[in-house]
């Protein structure tokens, strides 16, 4: 488990590194709902809150091993070579190109695999332990939860009092975090979106514990889990009140409303928030906080959903 106060020792690691990003506001949403851009963080997405509170309590210069689809890849590349640390990232075939680029770019080095047939927590336990490097999982690690719980406890305090938190939902990394500082300042209602054709979230609610499904098919790469993490899945169980589910046709429409509208470029996965609460998945009325949280994107793959 998370305490809040992990989540300030967090903040206190990533001052002065991580971006503090902007509360952002729009009329046609409503007085009462502010947004936090995390597709302005350093390499992009949210990630890099946890990966770097993470990697900041090793030994320097201790290789580091994740698996990712793209923005966690890009959080521990990064991460890494700010603390002169080497870093492998095993990566799915099929992940978008410009993340790969940007990874590499990093100075990371990749290693892929075939997200449909084979377990990426299996094969990067295996080339860890081979190597001698630290595992810096996705979202299963408190040190990672913590990390991204900064981003709801900057909002907090930038954008005063909240009735309801809303959060992509994933791994559970993020949530996890968000709901333990929120539920702390008084935030009265967590709500988690999720794709719906990687409903695992809301089945494992229906069921009540840990449900795992098939690697879901949706434009949201980074909301391609198949089953709650077992941490998160502990914390976000007792402090998330709610977990909703868009389209993809409803990602594309955010995606296409945060640029029009709010001037900011975001990928699937980061405009799940957004998503639901432009389709009336959120009662009108309270204050409402919403992590937008990532915008790696190629131009051409944001022009293709878009069209």
């Amino acid at each position: 488990m998370i305490t809040a106060d992990d989540i300030r020792d967090a903040a206190r690691v990533l001052d002065g590194v991580a971006h503090r990003t902007p509360v952002v506001r729009s009329r046609t949403l409503g007085e009462g709902v502010v947004l936090k851009p995390e597709n302005l963080q350093r390499a992009g997405a949210f990630k890099f809150r946890g990966a770097y509170n993470k990697i900041s309590s090793l030994a320097p210069g201790a290789g580091v091993l994740a698996y990712s689809s793209g923005n966690h890849a890009q959080a521990v590349a990064l991460a890494a070579s700010l603390h002169g640390s080497p870093a492998t990232i095993l990566m799915p075939e099929d992940a978008p190109r410009s993340k790969l680029e940007a990874t590499l770019g990093y100075g990371a080095e990749v290693v892929t695999y075939d997200r449909y047939s084979e377990d990426r927590e299996e094969l990067g336990a295996a080339l860890a332990a081979e190597r001698g490097f630290e595992l810096v999982p996705p979202y299963d690690d408190p040190l990672v939860m913590a990390g991204q719980g900064t981003a709801a406890l900057e909002l907090l305090e930038d954008a005063g009092h909240l009735d309801v938190l809303v959060a992509p939902l994933g791994g559970g990394g993020l949530i996890s975090g968000c709901a333990t500082i929120g539920k702390e300042l008084g935030v009265r209602r967590v709500v988690g979106v999720e794709p719906e054709a990687g409903d695992d979230w809301a089945q494992s609610f229906a069921a009540g514990e840990r449900v795992r499904i098939d690697v879901p098919r949706t434009i949201a790469d980074g909301l391609q889990t198949n089953a709650p993490g077992r941490l998160t899945w502990d914390v976000a169980s007792r402090l998330v009140d709610e977990v909703v589910t868009v389209s993809d046709a409803q990602l594309v429409e955010a995606m296409r409303f945060a640029f029009e509208r709010l001037k900011l470029v975001l990928e699937p996965s980061g405009a799940a928030g957004l998503a639901a609460l432009l389709g009336g998945a959120l009662p009108p009325g309270d204050r409402v906080g919403v992590i937008l949280s990532g915008g790696n994107v190629a131009a051409e793959r944001f022009a293709e959903l878009v069209r």
